[in-house]
């Protein structure tokens, strides 16, 4: 019987087809599975870069482009005959020397590329310093040798970015900038699911990696495949969101960690999979782990969202129900209500303030369990693992609380955040309110261009932001994954101009069929939210400010009256205070601007913020 592989684009191809075509294709697949009459079989590339590639017909002018070792199949992408023929033509496949992960390149563009590079070369080549065997123990593949060694300038190395596997790309971009082969190597490291000492790890034990063992390097890189025993899982994955089936390498690592024996910190950047690696981690948790499990986030709408993708990466009803989804607030809340049979009023007489409510629930919780049953009675917390998102934005008075509602052992707190898309004016490092996390950086941003990120990071000011570890944390090393469209920024005379310039962008992005679902518009006066609702009339568009698209991601992304004195708004006199709310600005207008997958469309009304300009 074959095993099948599904990567990642095939998926999302499958789904843009006609009905009766992916019906037909999804038949082809499970008789392929079962391997029986009528199954497509795979037909070789004549002239092809690579002996292993094949095609399989999956439709009436369809065709799957699948690598086949032995009884492995990893099928790629599904194309239009003649486009499927030509792209198993020009692509080649291997398996990265060192790490163990497949690497797929684009044979035929690097062959045009090298007589370009060898008429460009001067007489000093950038990677002459470095060994050949220094650069093959980077993962550097012997076959790629020659080119590198034409490279004169760094130009020449990002150049190259789009053709090479990024397993070969980002050593050679460090070692380009001046980087030693240890940070070389620790770039290449990331890049690797499993960490080095784990059982399955590539080169485990001084264990060499397998170059024709497909099946093992596909089951070390979950961002590029993932196998399909029988027809419920082939159209599990086919139908599911690219979330739920495939995780970077870097993620798969901190999510599948089988323990940790300290709070964990996860820092990354807009895009990184933050809030992808706390959902994952809660849905492991909840499987593996020792009892109830709280995933925390900043707002009820966020916690909503959370649930909901919570329902569909848990299926099993009694593993879902071990895991809670809520906000530190409610989480308070609720603890005060259990003690004193009812709701806590916040407003009208005897009313308390929030604040007072999780002083409460804190001085509750310190009451029932104390500080010294932790680790010999877990069981009497509330919760036996906590994660947490968007921590950045939760206060010293809340980290107290969730510290207080878990037990210090092993898999305690799993936390992630950003100090950089900070909304509030909280500024807590976790070390001050007893949580002593280890950190992780996640760097690399999937969903956002590298023109987005570039516009962004102006935005937001470039400098370090403190919050969640001691000190202040830069944005060093945050970049997109994907080249991209330019924002585009759009000046009006009159708002009206500006509002209908708005109402024009959305009906022309409806009508190249973006689906609403995946557009959103914002803007940072409730005023104007209104107003963008009045004139975007039945278009079933998301309209929110910007604070409220904290978390969320879109295909499309419109940000009106981004204008000098509605962005910032007015800030206060005092010099402390008004720097931290020029900050706190830069960081909601960022957090809005990195909702964007592929388009961000700014707009403003007479003079534009300031912060466009910086």
């Amino acid at each position: 019987m074959p095993r099948l592989a599904i990567g990642p684009a095939f998926p999302r191809e499958l789904s843009a087809l006609a009905p009766p075509v992916r019906r037909d294709a999804v038949v082809a697949l499970r008789r392929f599975l079962l391997n029986v009459a009528g199954a497509p079989h795979p037909e070789r590339v004549r002239g092809g870069r690579d002996a292993r590639v094949a095609t399989l017909r999956l439709a009436e002018g369809l065709r799957g482009v699948v690598v086949r070792q032995k009884d492995v199949y990893w099928l790629i992408t599904a194309l239009p005959e003649p486009e499927a023929w030509a792209y198993a033509t020009r692509h080649r496949y291997g398996i990265n020397a060192v790490i163990g992960v497949v690497e797929e390149w684009d044979a035929e563009a690097l062959e045009r590329v090298e007589p370009a590079l060898r008429r460009s070369a001067g007489g000093s080549r950038l990677f002459e310093p470095i060994c050949d065997s220094d650069l093959m123990a980077l993962g550097i593949d012997v076959r790629a040798l020659p080119l590198v060694r034409l490279i004169t300038t760094e130009a020449d190395v990002e150049a190259l970015a789009p053709l090479l596997p990024p397993t070969q790309h980002l050593p050679l971009a460090v070692l380009a900038r001046g980087g030693t082969l240890a940070e070389a190597w620790r770039e290449l490291d990331a890049c690797r699911a499993v960490d080095g000492g784990t059982e399955g790890a590539a080169g485990v034990g001084g264990e060499p990696v397998d170059p024709d063992d497909l099946h093992a390097a596909l089951l070390r890189s979950p961002d590029r495949a993932v196998f399909t025993a029988d027809k419920v899982e082939l159209e599990q994955v086919l139908t599911a969101p690219g979330w739920y089936t495939f995780l970077h390498p870097p993620q798969h690592r901190l999510v599948k960690a089988a323990r940790y024996d300290h709070p964990v910190l996860v820092i990354g950047g807009a895009g990184t999979g933050k809030t992808l690696v706390a959902l994952h981690r809660a849905a492991h948790l909840a499987a593996r782990g020792r009892g109830p499990v709280l995933l925390v986030t900043f707002s009820q709408g966020l916690a909503e969202d959370l649930s909901s993708r919570l329902d569909r990466l848990i299926p099993d009803d009694v593993v879902r129900k071990r895991v809670e989804v809520d906000n530190p607030e409610r989480l308070a809340m609720r603890i005060v209500a259990q003690s004193e049979g009812r709701r806590p009023a916040l407003v009208g007489p005897g009313a308390r303030s929030m604040d007072e409510i999780v002083d409460e629930a804190l001085m509750l919780l310190s009451r029932t369990t104390g500080d010294l049953l932790d680790d010999v009675e877990p069981g009497r917390k509330p919760y036996r693992h906590i994660v947490v998102d968007e921590a950045q934005d939760v206060s010293p008075a809340q980290w107290r609380l969730l510290r207080a509602a878990v037990p210090r052992t092993y898999d305690d707190l799993f936390i992630v955040g950003d100090p950089h898309q900070r909304v509030t004016d909280t500024h807590v490092a976790l070390s001050s309110v007893g949580i002593p996390a280890v950190g992780h950086t996640l760097r690399l941003s999937h969903r956002l261009s590298r023109e987005l990120v570039t516009f962004a990071v102006r935005v937001r000011g470039g400098g370090p932001a403190d919050g969640l570890v001691k000190g202040m944390s830069a944005m060093f090393g945050f970049r997109g994954a994907h080249g991209g469209e330019r924002p585009v920024v759009r000046a009006y005379e009159t708002l009206d101009a500006e509002l209908a310039g708005l109402a024009i962008t959305v009906a022309g992005w409806l009508e190249e069929g973006v689906p609403a679902d995946r557009i959103a518009v914002a803007a940072r006066d409730p005023r104007l939210v209104r107003e963008a609702r009045r004139v975007l009339g039945d278009a079933p568009v998301r309209v929110s400010t910007f604070q409220n698209l904290k978390g969320l991601e879109f295909d499309r992304v419109a940000l009106i009256g981004v204008s000098e004195g509605v962005v910032p708004e007015q800030p206060p006199d005092d010099p402390g205070a008004r720097a931290r709310a020029l900050q706190r600005e830069r960081s909601m207008l960022f957090v809005a601007c990195t909702r964007a997958r592929s388009m961000l469309y700014i707009s403003h009304s007479g003079r534009g913020s300031p912060f466009l300009s910086s």
